[in-house]
């Protein structure tokens, strides 16, 4: 049976594109925004989800929930909803979509079932519905049949198997590429920065690295915006990497790379607010004002 009443945990960036889609596809998405940030209001106004206040509103109307916020809010987020579920009675099916490591996805699935609750585990690829690309959820569990029912409602689903983690580690494995590339391209241009070699290097890519510096070009000047968050996801997938027998250290530096970005100016931007006019290399002079001292 297709779920008809999804509640989105919380509507951020990507929380309010998929609950649009959602809504858009004829599913009623509601959403708990006691507490939350005018911007997280305003997104989930923007995307036409219902706010039903509590938590516990939350749990006694929906027959699934999503979560999606920050990895390091994951867990938290887990318990607070089993002690919801508990206290209310209510069982609906708790979706697990944050950027974790399988490791911690498996806790979150023993806090979840735990208060007597199905699980999912899930794992997001690719920009929020309605941002240009296919969203992809992939999906592993017992039963993902909850889930498999949203396919085509404005994002793609696949099951991964039914065992939690699985989906958990293919996200990881992928942003493992992505984030992680975007890091060392940022390292590469600080430390030529700092070592007087900016201009030459920018050069030299243009001849032999255009389609890489289009990227840089294209992505360094706006990390900071998400680098708070995002520096818990690369911890994650650094504890995946270790746990699988790989070595973790490319993640611990992307971790610290956005630590650093996260102390400049730029890191109070949202992606909505971001100066598409600053440069790259004005943002690298930016950056280098705030490494550590040796």
């Amino acid at each position: 049976m297709s779920p008809n009443t999804i509640a989105i945990l919380m509507p951020g960036d990507m929380g309010h594109g998929v609950g649009r889609a959602l809504r858009e596809h004829g599913k009623h998405v509601i959403t708990p925004l006691n507490g939350r940030s005018d911007r997280t209001k305003g997104l989930a106004e923007a995307a036409g989800l219902h706010d039903v206040g509590s938590i516990e509103a939350a749990i006694r109307e929906a027959d699934l929930i999503l979560s999606i916020l920050p990895p390091a809010s994951a867990l938290a987020q887990a318990q607070e909803v089993a002690d919801a579920m508990v206290s209310t009675g209510a069982k609906p099916c708790y979706v697990d979509c944050n950027a974790v490591s399988p490791d911690t996805a498996v806790r979150v699935g023993k806090v979840i079932t735990g208060a007597g609750a199905p699980f999912l585990d899930c794992g997001i690829i690719g920009l929020a519905p309605g941002k240009g690309g296919g969203t992809r959820f992939y999906v592993s569990g017992a039963d993902t049949g909850p889930m498999l029912a949203l396919h085509g409602l404005g994002f793609d689903v696949s099951s991964v198997g039914d065992e939690p983690g699985r989906a958990s580690a293919l996200k990881m494995s992928y942003a493992g590429l992505t984030k992680g590339t975007w890091t060392l391209h940022t390292a590469v241009l600080m430390a030529a920065q700092q070592l007087g070699v900016l201009p030459e290097l920018l050069e030299e890519f243009r001849i032999s690295q255009a389609a890489t510096l289009k990227d840089m070009e294209t992505r360094v000047s706006r990390l900071p915006a998400d680098s708070g968050r995002w520096v818990a996801e690369m911890e994650e997938i650094a504890s995946t990497f270790a746990s699988a027998g790989v070595t973790p250290g490319f993640h611990e530096g992307a971790a610290e790379m956005f630590c650093l970005l996260a102390r400049t100016p730029f890191a109070s931007e949202t992606r909505e607010t971001i100066d598409p006019n600053r440069t790259l290399e004005q943002s690298l002079a930016v950056f280098g004002e705030h490494l550590e001292p040796k």
